[in-house]
């Protein structure tokens, strides 16, 4: 490299951002993803035994922002010796997507090493742009590395990624984001090494939690910290790095996996009887904007699927805050919605009734059918006595205790299994004696 193009790319390196000044630039200086780059893990296998980018595939990174993809990405390439070429799916369009591919077959052919091409954000590129691909990578041409914040089962074509390995990515924890900041502040070269920075006691925590795994936005704010301070030394306390860190948009597409993700926890964290993991999900989807009418459906559902007659006042009260929910319309509503997950979380579980339902479904579908029994037909048309039929049919009103012994099915079937919880324990004990009267005499499937 000559002294000028040299000088070109440390003036180029002198105006990065501190979270590009401090990519890894080893497997070692990389932070988190322990589940497939830790020791004897799938990636760093492959990328410990790759020489010349022979034995690595393409790969999808999937995971949020600021988790390293593709710092992974540029590793990657330099560790097994690979040209990395980087698209954008968000200015890309198919012309540049075969310019590179016309690029790394023409290195193949003469004699180069492969390619390695990173596409940021591949769910963006739509199905003729994802397609474009399909041929070299499946030759071996190109290895692709593309990332997205989507789940590519839902938003990359299915024969891309049925010829990649999919790589989730999560959030860094706590202590590699505290870590990650502490080696920013020491490094004189590529960090914050040259200013005298003094620490206050569970600052780099405080930052680490706010900045919830993103490395990018940690070191961002770490660095407008710093560089905003007239201080000398600089001191780092919560209240200048509460300032200095951006609040982080939420990650939640309303159509995407995100949305549905998000609704899963918050269904199963009432489900759980977590009130408090029920309330951060729920307002984790009303800060995205998450439409009422769709919370209020999937807890009126609930109402009935997971509490059922352990609390028959769950689904009236679901379905009066879905009618109070329209009435009021945000943020009001917010007050009733926090109401009924709380009640739904602490209320007595069954899901007896969903199972009853399923399995009589099943029957039915699987052609276990059965006659409706003679003393049940309609006999309030003329010719129906003829038929005998409602012939023998006893009037539960006139019995005692207001239950007739008498079959209602022609066979031995039994749906509902009442659990012993909250009112329906009550209800399995009267069940029982239902039963016991009305199994006298009843047919045997």
């Amino acid at each position: 490299m000559s002294l000028f193009a040299n000088n070109e790319k440390e003036n180029l390196a002198a105006v990065q951002p501190l979270a590009a000044r401090m990519r890894p630039r080893s497997l070692d200086e990389f932070a988190g993803q322990k589940h497939f780059l830790g020791e004897g893990k799938l990636l760093r296998r492959l990328i410990t035994a790759d020489k010349n980018g022979s034995t690595i595939g393409s790969v999808i990174f999937y995971g949020p922002p600021g988790t390293g993809k593709t710092s992974l990405a540029r590793l990657l390439a330099d560790t097994v010796g690979c040209r990395f070429v980087q698209l954008s799916a968000v200015t890309s369009g198919v012309k540049d997507v075969r310019g590179v591919l016309q690029e790394a077959r023409d290195e193949v052919k003469a004699g180069g090493g492969r390619t390695l091409l990173f596409v940021d954000e591949i769910h963006r590129f739509n199905k003729s742009q994802q397609d474009v691909l399909l041929h070299d990578v499946e030759d071996g041409v190109v290895i692709l590395v593309g990332a997205t914040t989507e789940n590519p089962f839902f938003s990359v074509n299915n024969a891309l990624v049925s010829r990649s390995q999919v790589f989730q990515f999560q959030s860094l924890d706590e202590q590699e984001t505290v870590d990650l900041l502490r080696r920013a502040i020491g490094d004189s070269a590529r960090g914050l090494g040259a200013r005298a920075i003094e620490i206050e006691d569970g600052s780099l925590e405080y930052l680490a939690e706010v900045s919830d795994g993103d490395a990018r936005r940690a070191l961002t704010a770490l660095e407008i910290a710093v560089l905003s301070s007239q201080e000398s030394p600089v001191r780092l306390t919560r209240e200048l790095l509460a300032e200095s860190v951006q609040r982080k948009p939420l990650l939640y597409d309303k159509s995407g996996d995100q949305h549905y993700d998000v609704a899963s926890a918050l269904i199963k964290s009432i489900r759980g009887s977590d009130p408090d993991a029920a309330l951060y999900w729920l307002a984790r989807m009303l800060e995205a904007g998450e439409e009422v009418r769709f919370l209020t459906r999937r807890l009126v559902i609930l109402a009935s699927e997971d509490i059922g007659n352990a609390d028959p006042q769950a689904l009236t009260l679901a379905v009066s805050g879905m009618q109070a929910c329209e009435f009021l319309g945000l943020p009001e509503c917010q007050l009733t919605l926090s109401q009924l997950v709380t009640y739904l979380a602490c209320a007595p579980k069954s899901n007896a009734s969903t199972v009853a339902i399923g399995s009589a479904i099943r029957d039915v579908r699987e052609g276990r059918l059965v006659p409706v029994p003679v003393h049940l037909r309609d006999g309030h048309y003329a010719g129906a006595k003829t038929l005998g039929h409602a012939e023998g049919y006893v009037y539960s009103h006139e019995e005692s205790d207001g239950v007739a012994e008498q079959d209602y099915l022609g066979v031995e079937r039994e749906y509902y299994q009442p659990v012993d919880r909250g009112f329906e324990a009550e209800l399995g004990n009267r069940l029982a004696k239902i039963r016991a009267k009305l199994g006298k005499g009843r047919k045997q499937d």
